[in-house]
């Protein structure tokens, strides 16, 4: 086998983010060597909690989490998504509290240091609002140059968007840090609602891995919220995977069809503040254009998140018991 990938994970877990961090830790293409949390789904002190008790629940607590952004670089950003997600942000599931303190390190400073530090090309996956990406490009851009592939989950190009009509929620949440990530020559993936939404976790995977021990029992838990909110926002009979997804592109580099694109982001205050602005006429070869996710095989992403998280739960599940059903 290949010399696993360093990976690095910035995330607002967040149901979806939690199946996300528990795929990479399932997964041996990769080494996950940090977690960043940032402001969005919940708020900062909540996404970082939930992000050092999904590991634990994974038997990863040795994986370091440090806090980033409590709010976006120009604009505050006071709504989040406790109505998607539950209140603290897994759908209601309390889950047992992990031995590991967050990292003494601010974010940007933890993964500048990890970028630095490795003697290969690290692939960053945000999956939250990008703004501790856009701090570390500003401070840190010898550290940034040190990426190897920075997967965004965010935006849309011909979708619309989820949390207005124009936009999508992390690039809505920071538009400025979003221009400034899309703005950079760093090698960026974008994957957007184009290929999320029609990637859908249906009961029968999700009972799949719920069978397989208290770990897998625990994610499907958490998904339960998700499921009714997918069910009545999209229309879906499953869960859509947003951050799962770029999860995937970010293990297996070419799960997703790309095509190289210019994109820009509306940072005005108007109604399409936050839309991501795609030049579909014809590929870019600009050096500030990324590749944008067009295609998806949905049954493949799918069957290997299933396929993963069952066997981490068969792993894991034998040291692990969960808190109960509530939030906290």
């Amino acid at each position: 086998m290949a010399v696993p990938v360093p990976l690095v994970i910035d995330t607002d877990p967040g149901i979806d983010d939690a199946l996300a961090i528990l795929l990479a830790v399932a997964s041996p293409e990769v080494d996950l060597r940090l977690v960043t949390t940032v402001h969005g789904n919940v708020d900062l002190a909540q996404t970082t909690e939930n992000a050092l008790r999904v590991l634990h629940l994974a038997g990863r607590s040795d994986v370091p989490v440090a806090v980033g952004a409590r709010d976006s670089l120009v604009y505050p950003q006071r709504e989040r998504a406790g109505h998607v997600h539950g209140e603290a942000g897994l759908g209601g599931v309390r889950l047992a509290p992990s031995p590991a303190a967050p990292d003494p390190r601010p974010a940007v400073v933890a993964l500048a240091e990890v970028l630095t530090a490795a003697t290969e090309p690290v692939t960053v996956a945000a999956i939250g609002p990008w703004t501790n990406i856009a701090l570390l490009l500003a401070t840190h851009p010898e550290a940034a140059e040190r990426i190897g592939r920075l997967v965004l989950m965010g935006g849309s190009a011909a979708r619309g968007g989820n949390v207005t009509a124009a936009a999508e929620f992390n690039v809505w949440s920071d538009p400025e840090a979003a221009q400034r990530v899309l703005g950079s020559a760093v090698p960026t993936v974008l994957v957007g609602l184009d290929v999320t939404l029609p990637t859908v976790l249906d009961a029968d995977g999700i009972a799949r891995f719920a069978a397989a021990g208290p770990v897998g029992a625990t994610a499907a838990a958490i998904v339960r919220q998700y499921l009714d909110h997918s069910r009545s926002s999209y229309g879906t009979t499953g869960v859509v995977l947003h951050d799962a997804l770029a999860l995937t592109e970010a293990i297996v580099p070419g799960t997703l069809g790309t095509v190289r694109r210019d994109v820009v982001v509306d940072t005005t205050l108007g109604a399409g503040r936050g839309q991501t602005l795609v030049d579909r006429r014809a590929p870019s070869t600009s050096p500030t254009a990324v590749e944008v996710a067009e295609t998806v095989d949905s049954a493949a992403a799918v069957g290997l998140l299933v396929d993963r998280l069952e066997s981490l739960a068969r792993a894991v599940g034998p040291l692990y018991r969960p808190g109960g059903p509530a939030d906290g």
